[in-house]
């Protein structure tokens, strides 16, 4: 796909969201590789802004990036707006420090850019194509950005009280957003208005640009765009915030109540493995292999033996290996496992097939001590006797007892393994797995 800017320059005008001040903004054609700029016409040398995430500065119902003395507030529907269509290279001129908030989407945005008509130019986009999986966290929100082929974003926002929970998966590209994302209002709970306004923020809101929630009643001039509009406004925010990473992502975003703070700092997360795969690729690890001199092994070297990661990785630490033949290991079941979202809200259950694995991981670990795992392993094949006898819930330590019973050269393993919590036996089975090099995978 080649980049593109605009064939000629467009303006809009209107009062900001947080300073309340009246603002003209024009979005001007760039060559090739110039990227997103914005520029402060207001200011003294009009200085120049390169969105970039670690010039954010404030994050409270916003993003603010800051350069020096110059700063612009609430960047993310103007850039969510560029990326959505597909822009890769204009200047943005403002004489003042915070985009117009218009209707509160980035619809408005997505018209005056059609009225700019984007145009091809002769130089292909590059993108930032993930490789491998990143996830942070704040309190109860979450974000995973998995590899894919695309950009596709998977949301649930969710209040406090549960009343307004919303899911929704979209795959992005010009027509999605343009049609499906662009329109949907930035909102508010009205509870949190006097707090805000304590703190500086929405001097310029009003229901003609915000929908306010009060209770189970939707506040807004003009009733909801879409029934889901709150996630297809989270989306939006989180398009807008990655656009920070300074690359088109490639990447499935799986977001938990997210918000500009959590995706900032995904953002913050993305940018240091691209930094990292500017760098090029890292010196190769000597072969990783269990040492017959180790007894126990930690979660460092459990990753140089296994080529699990999260979320799939369920040993956490081998606490005895007792001859050649079986171990002792545990895994910590937190509530932050990613699938107790649905397994099941308000009674958390470890799932019996993640057990399974966690016993197929430790007696794997048994097989490729053997020899080198690198490059190598370990596929399940079967079960059989298999039981679960009590449910496994956060906060639980699960002790996996694993023996090998029979072995065929270094390729196939049985194994007996048991699961305990406290003492007490909560599943158990025979397994058959065999060792494999990746490339005989492909």
């Amino acid at each position: 796909m080649k980049q593109r800017t605009l064939a000629r320059e467009v303006s809009i005008q209107g009062n900001a969201l947080h300073t309340g001040e009246a603002v003209t903004l024009t979005i001007k054609p760039a060559p090739v590789d110039h990227g997103i700029v914005f520029k402060r016409v207001d200011l003294s040398g009009a200085p120049e802004l390169r969105p970039r995430v670690d010039q954010v500065t404030d994050l409270v119902r916003a993003t603010t990036i800051q350069v020096g003395h110059a700063k612009i507030h609430t960047v993310e529907h103007v850039l969510s707006a560029l990326h959505g269509c597909g822009v890769d290279n204009v200047i943005i001129e403002m004489n003042a420090s915070e985009p117009p908030i218009l209707d509160g989407s980035a619809k408005p945005f997505v018209d005056l850019l059609m009225q700019g008509e984007p145009l091809e130019q002769d130089k292909d986009r590059e993108y930032f194509v993930l490789e491998e999986a990143v996830s942070v966290q704040k309190g109860n929100s979450s974000i995973i950005a998995l590899p894919h082929d695309g950009l596709k974003i998977t949301c649930t926002s969710a209040d406090d009280r549960g009343i307004h929970t919303q899911h929704l998966t979209l795959t992005i590209d010009p027509d999605v957003f343009m049609t499906q994302v662009a329109a949907a209002r930035t909102f508010t709970i009205y509870e949190d208005i006097e707090e805000l306004l304590k703190l500086g923020k929405i001097k310029g809101g009003s229901l003609d640009c915000a929908v306010v929630i009060r209770g189970d009643k939707i506040l807004s001039k003009e009733g909801l765009r879409f029934k889901d509009e709150f996630v297809r406004h989270k989306i939006l925010d989180i398009i807008g915030d990655i656009v920070l990473l300074g690359m088109p992502l490639k990447a499935h975003i799986i977001a938990t109540r997210p918000g500009h703070a959590i995706n900032a700092e995904l953002t913050k997360a993305l940018a240091a493995k691209l930094e990292e795969k500017k760098k090029g690729p890292k010196k190769k690890p000597r072969p990783a292999m269990v040492m017959p001199s180790e007894t126990s092994l930690d979660i460092r070297r459990i990753l140089d033996t296994l080529p699990h990661r999260y979320p799939f990785l369920m040993i956490d630490r081998v606490m005895e290996f007792i001859g050649d033949d079986a171990l002792v290991a545990i895994k910590n079941v937190s509530i932050n496992e990613p699938y107790f979202q649905g397994h099941f809200p308000n009674n958390p259950v470890m799932p019996g097939v993640l057990q399974l694995e966690a016993m197929a991981q430790a007696a794997g670990i048994l097989m490729l001590r053997r020899g080198s795992s690198e490059g190598k392993t370990s596929l399940f094949m079967s079960a059989d006797k298999v039981k679960f006898r009590k449910p496994v819930r956060p906060g639980d330590q699960l002790i996996v007892n694993a023996k090998l019973t029979k072995t065929r050269g270094a390729k196939l393993a049985t194994a007996e393994v048991t699961c305990t919590v406290e003492g007490t036996v909560v599943s158990s089975g025979e397994l058959m797995f065999a060792i494999l090099d990746t490339s005989e995978l492909d």
